[in-house]
């Protein structure tokens, strides 16, 4: 390997070096594509970007537990099984989880920004921001599943909190129907995400 090649694998070999790299190409977008102009249009159109950047954290961690992890995991050898539950499950629930946290709170402020101020309208589902008001509410929903359902059990099943092994079977298929849930009520959330701009 050349030296370019080497100096490449050094930045994209480490998640923290590259995570700098998309910070500054972010801010070189930035700064080219809007100057000196920070005014609040542009703080609101930042907050949608790091709603949507979060978001995908989120609903992208929900979709790899449901679509991947879920389904896998009774193929995996059990010699092979620990690698997952020790390792790479809790720091997947670490991101998804404060992902939710991120999405809900970040969704919040830009629904209650002075310059739109559409929250109460939106979450009383009054005319013309009922789509957004439903999309608002399922999200609500799928956030505290995170932290009142699937979080707490998957500290049990994992091994994160101590349990006997009736209560950590108990507690993973708990977890694992908080998981569909949310990722049954998913779908018309993002849809109701997505249009509301386009239908209503």
């Amino acid at each position: 390997m050349n030296k370019g090649g080497i100096e490449m694998a050094n930045i994209l070999g480490n998640f923290n070096r590259a995570s700098l790299v998309a910070g500054i190409l972010l801010v070189l977008v930035i700064a080219i594509f809007h100057g000196g102009v920070m005014d609040i249009a542009w703080v609101n159109a930042f907050l949608r970007f790091a709603h949507v950047l979060v978001g995908i954290l989120w609903i992208g961690l929900l979709y790899y537990f449901n679509f991947v992890q879920i389904p896998t995991m009774p193929k995996v050898p059990a010699e092979l099984k620990p690698a997952v539950s020790k390792y790479i499950a809790p720091e997947a629930l670490f991101w998804f989880r404060w992902a939710a946290v991120a999405t809900l709170v970040i969704g919040i402020a830009i629904a209650g920004a002075p310059q739109q101020a559409y929250l109460v309208e939106a979450l009383t589902f009054q005319s013309g921001y009922a789509l957004i008001g439903l999309g608002m509410w399922l999200g609500i929903i799928m956030a505290a599943n995170v932290w009142m359902v699937i979080w707490p059990n998957q500290k049990k099943a994992l091994g994160i909190v101590e349990a006997d092994a009736d209560t950590k079977a108990a507690a993973a298929k708990t977890a694992m129907m908080g998981s569909r849930i949310n990722f049954i009520l998913s779908f018309p959330m993002l849809y109701c995400m997505v249009t509301r701009g386009v239908i209503g």
